[in-house]
């Protein structure tokens, strides 16, 4: 099983940017799906998940900011990101909980997308 990040880059305060992360491999389920986020010199923090049923939380710090959504059909998640601010530099990290099949499941994680908010 992978996960493969993609969409990060450089971007002005103010922009957007939409990034995503597909799963592939031997997958019986996907739960929870997932991105996470580390800046330079600071610990890898929770930005929003989204269950397998669409339920969604956020990070206080991108309330009305962020928008996470899943195409599960595509074993894809999204994170739509807008109004960006400096701050908001930092490797972006997908995760998702997968079954491979009935007996177990673990979390994986993507490579890591990088963005960078330039003032």
């Amino acid at each position: 099983v992978q996960l493969q990040a993609s969409g990060g880059g450089l971007v002005q305060t103010g922009g957007s940017l939409r990034l995503s992360c597909v799963a592939s491999g031997s997958i019986f389920s996907i739960g929870h799906m997932g991105w996470y986020r580390q800046a330079p010199g600071k610990q890898r923090e929770l930005v929003a998940v989204i269950t397998s049923g669409g339920v969604t939380t956020y990070a206080d710090f991108v309330k009305g900011q962020f928008d996470i959504s899943r195409d599960s059909a595509k074993n894809t998640v999204y994170l739509q990101m807008n109004s960006l601010k400096p701050e908001d530099t930092a490797v972006y990290y997908c995760n998702a909980r997968i079954r491979r099949n009935v007996y177990s499941e673990y979390d994986y994680w993507g490579q890591g997308t990088e963005v960078t908010v330039s003032s």
